[in-house]
C-alpha cells in the first residue's frame, strides 16, 4: 500500500492528471486515490502530501471548465453528424 501510495503521489505531480485520471492508472478507485492522498500520503511524507494536495487543489478549480469543454466537444460531434 505504501508503495501505491507514494507512486500516485508522483504520478499526479508530474502530469497533473486529476484523481478519475490516477484511479485508472493505477487500477483502484477515485474513493482509494482520495483517501491515499488526503490520509495516507500525510503520514508517510508530509511534504510530499503538501505538493500533491496543490495539484488536488488547482484541478478542483479547474473541474468545471473541463466539463464545459467536454459538453461542446459533445454537441460539436452531434451537429457535424446531422449535417
Amino acid at each position: 500500500m505504501r508503495e501505491r501510495v507514494l507512486a500516485e503521489a508522483e504520478y499526479i505531480l508530474r502530469t497533473g492528471d486529476t484523481v478519475r485520471g490516477c484511479a485508472g492508472r493505477f487500477g483502484v478507485g477515485k474513493t482509494t486515490v482520495h483517501k491515499d492522498m488526503r490520509e495516507r500520503l500525510p503520514l508517510l511524507n508530509p511534504a510530499l502530501a503538501r505538493r500533491a494536495e496543490a495539484v488536488l487543489r488547482r484541478n478542483l478549480s479547474e473541474r468545471h471548465i473541463r466539463g464545459g469543454a467536454a459538453t461542446q466537444r459533445k454537441y460539436r460531434a452531434l451537429m457535424r453528424r446531422g449535417q
